[in-house]
């Protein structure tokens, strides 16, 4: 390749989005395809990628272990649960942890994962800590897929500064045959395979450069039986907590409850302003048609509710009545109790009730004094 061209590239070469958000991303893609309930991230650092993946619907156990606390600590409360969480509380549960440790040591907090990501980490390990590391990962842990990249050597003459690494705490570099030949071998030793990609293009005419990042998505062959485990688990922890979050949950019976209540009240208040609202417009055909036209809308979007005569609202006296069975038919209240019977035991005195337990009461006397 001409010179003058090599070095034209190498000034104008820019990754678009960033290189380390197409890992992110890359890491994103795999979870929504593979769906993994418990995810860890070695060497988390500043835990970026755990913030990113927190929104995945499907991970209800999330982990972060890194060698150094405190880049952890700096970041960790990006993890911890907002406002909303706790006024909307997910149908999921979430629970993220934060380890201070090393890829070095084992650790039974690290056991039972479905994916665990390594993402432009091993060539920050010293020559010992490389040598345990397929045993740690691959051998202890051995979860159904891990996911390693690394930076590729052969695409640092394109890169702008660039003298030997990329990063002064590099301790190597790998080309594309040093990275896939360690990758086969670590992958027959322990009975997974792989396969090879990775994110940041090279310019045209310069493909077998080969990806900026490369990558190794590793799956496991056979699923580890729990013999295997126990025969593997150290008695003891290595690693210190330095983080913990547990996500309010509707898993949990009092976030459970505390939804419930509040749909029950909010679909009750709707059912008595619509009766109200027809009662007092039942005398004006003018204003009842109008009202008739707003009803309409409104069954379209609730469906049909009232299919029996002991299911429809009343009023008594300055008491409005509306029948549990009524409000379990809304479909959010259907969905966050499953059954009648438990949407009664969540509310029973939390909310006003008939005598008989069977309806909802509003008093209205205030109301109709305003009138």
């Amino acid at each position: 390749m001409d010179k003058n061209f090599q070095e034209e590239i190498t000034q104008i070469i820019k990754f678009e989005p960033p290189l380390y958000k197409q890992r992110y991303q890359f890491v994103k893609d795999l979870v929504e395809k593979y769906k993994p309930k418990k995810v860890a991230d070695l060497g988390c650092a500043d835990c970026r990628l755990l913030w990113m993946l927190k929104f995945c619907s499907c991970i209800e156990v999330l982990a972060g272990l890194d060698i150094c606390a405190n880049v952890m600590k700096e970041k960790m409360h990006t993890l911890s649960p907002l406002p909303v969480d706790y006024l909307q509380p997910s149908e999921r549960s979430l629970t993220v942890t934060l380890h201070h440790g090393s890829v070095a040591h084992k650790d039974p907090c690290m056991l039972g994962f479905d994916l665990v990501t390594c993402i432009e980490l091993i060539e920050h390990l010293e020559e010992s800590e490389l040598k345990k590391f397929p045993e740690v990962v691959f051998g202890f842990m051995a979860p159904s897929i891990v996911v390693i990249s690394t930076p590729n050597s052969e695409f640092n003459s394109l890169l702008p500064r660039v003298m030997l690494y990329r990063h002064p705490d590099h301790k190597f570099e790998w080309s594309q045959a040093q990275f896939q030949s360690w990758a086969l071998e670590t992958a027959r030793c322990y009975d997974y395979s792989v396969e090879f990609t990775g994110v940041g293009h090279p310019p045209t005419g310069m493909e077998k450069v080969g990806f900026c990042t490369q990558i190794g998505v590793f799956v496991r062959k056979y699923p580890q039986t729990g013999e295997s485990l126990q025969a593997e688990k150290p008695m003891e922890a290595v690693y210190k907590t330095v983080f913990k979050a547990v996500y309010p949950s509707l898993k949990d019976e009092k976030y459970l409850q505390n939804a419930v209540i509040n749909e029950v009240i909010f679909t009750a208040q709707i059912i008595k302003h619509r009766l109200m609202s027809k009662r007092e417009y039942s005398d004006d055909p003018e204003r009842k048609s109008k009202f008739q036209a707003s009803m309409d809308s409104f069954s379209d979007y609730l469906g049909k509710l009232v299919i029996e005569k002991n299911m429809e609202p009343f009023v008594s006296g300055n008491e409005v009545h509306i029948p549990l069975k009524t409000i379990f038919s809304f479909p959010k209240v259907n969905r966050l109790c499953g059954t009648f019977e438990k949407l009664c035991k969540l509310i029973a005195g939390k909310v006003t009730l008939s005598s008989d337990g069977s309806a909802v009461i509003f008093n209205i006397e205030h109301e109709n004094e305003e009138n």
